[in-house]
């Protein structure tokens, strides 16, 4: 568990009883971040989201666990199109074959599947390699090495996106610092734009929690 996203999770523990403790869930926001998975009562709810294409996300109220389901699909946040900002969450794989991903500035409501060439996917795929592997910027640039733990163990991914540079660290350890540019799939991108996460396949249940995002400056010229 990532210092940056679960801070009080044993403390919560010792006053809960034994078995419980994974069902509940309390986290710390470091300044400036906003959490985008609300609860509402006490309760995670999917309010501010929008899921477009087949399949869905599950989402489980009281610990605000994401399971993709289906697809190939985008669950987004509508509540705001983002321009220069860190995301930080955390997500577990079921297995090597899992797939999945997180999309950032998708520039306007996906209507249909064209959002996938005008935005950047953060990749989740442990099976592949290069551009196409964890934590590498999908079809674009790959990650420098390889940093996700193996399925069953949440990781923490944290993407920073500031002007047209983009920076992934994955469980702490930066594996893209990148000056983004059209390659691959993506023929442009925007300036702002919503944030999604994938839900793949029937075969790839990634599951999502602790979903941050804090809105930066644009960089000075």
């Amino acid at each position: 568990m990532h210092r940056s996203v679960a801070t009080l999770a044993l403390l919560l523990g010792a006053l809960v009883a034994p078995g419980t403790a994974s069902c509940q869930r309390t986290v710390e926001l470091k300044p400036g971040y906003e959490q985008i998975l609300r609860q509402v009562n006490g309760r995670y709810t999917k309010h501010g989201w929008n899921h477009y294409g087949p399949g869905y996300f599950d989402l489980d109220p009281e610990t605000g666990v994401l399971t993709a389901r289906g697809g190939m699909g985008l669950f987004w946040h509508a509540g705001k199109a983002y321009g220069d900002f860190v995301l930080e969450l955390e997500f577990k794989t079921p297995d090597i074959q899992a797939n999945s991903g997180v999309f950032v500035r998708v520039p306007g409501v996906p209507v249909s599947d064209d959002y996938i060439y005008h935005s950047f996917e953060v990749q989740i795929d442990d099976k592949s390699e290069g551009i196409h592997h964890t934590g590498g910027v999908y079809d674009a640039e790959a990650p420098s090495h390889h940093a996700s733990r193996p399925p069953g163990q949440w990781n923490h991914l944290e993407i920073t996106f500031q002007g047209n540079h983009v920076t992934v660290a994955v469980n702490g350890q930066t594996v893209v610092n990148w000056d983004a540019e059209p390659r691959g799939k993506v023929r442009d991108f925007a300036p702002r734009g919503y944030i999604g996460l994938q839900n793949h396949d029937d075969q790839s249940a990634v599951q999502f929690r602790n979903i941050y995002v804090k809105e930066l400056p644009a960089p000075s010229r």
